[in-house]
């Protein structure tokens, strides 16, 4: 695993979305709250690429995991 702390706003960038505050913040009051039945890169929102890279990240406790898992938190 990659030692590199990744942030939120690094994270919007890898997703290819707008990564201003104000534009996360409004990211998470559009999508909030997310089921608890629904895993995070299962939601309805993400494109195929963002869904595939979460999942990924997420099964391989992968360098981007701990920043995906507070994004999950933030949405459910």
């Amino acid at each position: 695993m990659n030692t590199n702390l990744h942030s939120m706003t690094n994270l919007f960038s890898q997703l290819g979305l707008p990564n201003s505050p104000e534009e996360m913040d409004k990211f998470f009051e559009l999508r909030r709250p997310l089921g608890n039945e629904v895993a995070l890169y299962r939601a309805s929102f993400w494109s195929e690429s963002q869904r595939n890279f979460l999942k990924e990240e997420i099964i391989e406790d992968a360098d981007w995991a701990m920043v995906i898992d507070e994004m999950n938190s933030l949405l459910h």
